[in-house]
């Protein structure tokens, strides 16, 4: 199963969701290995923990409630005249500054097809393959049931 990342003149807005959701579940340490380098950047905001309130519908489509409470980590940098952001879930504050440095740097047009091929898609294609081989455990464990008509 491949993830389509459309080119940046597509849709540009829907291509940086896609790579901050691959951002966003990335942990520093996967981040950091695939980076070449880690440029000089500015922390505008620097990376600190909240809490955020998860939302949920009654029935996928009903009223909706408030589930509960889950920690988040933000943090936001300028890298030349890009701005990137990003929101983390839990307390891991380097995780959150190389997701918004990336971000920035995912915006300059001169460094965006070396990023997205050196670090964005072995990060999406190793989260692909986690979710297939979660995937293939879960249906291991699979129970068919049927229900037998009773004899008379």
């Amino acid at each position: 199963m491949t993830q389509h990342t459309p080119h940046p003149t597509s849709d540009p807005l829907g291509e940086r969701r896609a790579w901050m959701a691959v951002l966003a579940r990335a942990g520093a340490d996967e981040i950091a290995a695939l980076l070449p380098t880690l440029p000089p950047h500015e922390r505008l905001r620097a990376p600190e923990t909240g809490l955020v309130m998860v939302r949920g519908r009654a029935g996928g489509d009903g009223a909706p409630f408030n589930l509960g409470e889950m920690t988040v980590t933000r943090c936001a940098v300028r890298l030349g005249d890009a701005v990137g952001h990003a929101y983390v879930a839990g307390r891991d504050k380097r995780q959150a500054e190389l997701a918004a440095l990336v971000d920035a740097a995912l915006q300059d047009p001169a460094r965006h097809d070396a990023l997205m091929a050196a670090v964005i898609a072995p990060l999406s294609a190793a989260q692909q393959a986690a979710r297939a081989a979660e995937a293939r455990r879960a249906a291991a464990t699979r129970v068919e049931f049927f229900t037998m008509a009773t004899m008379r």
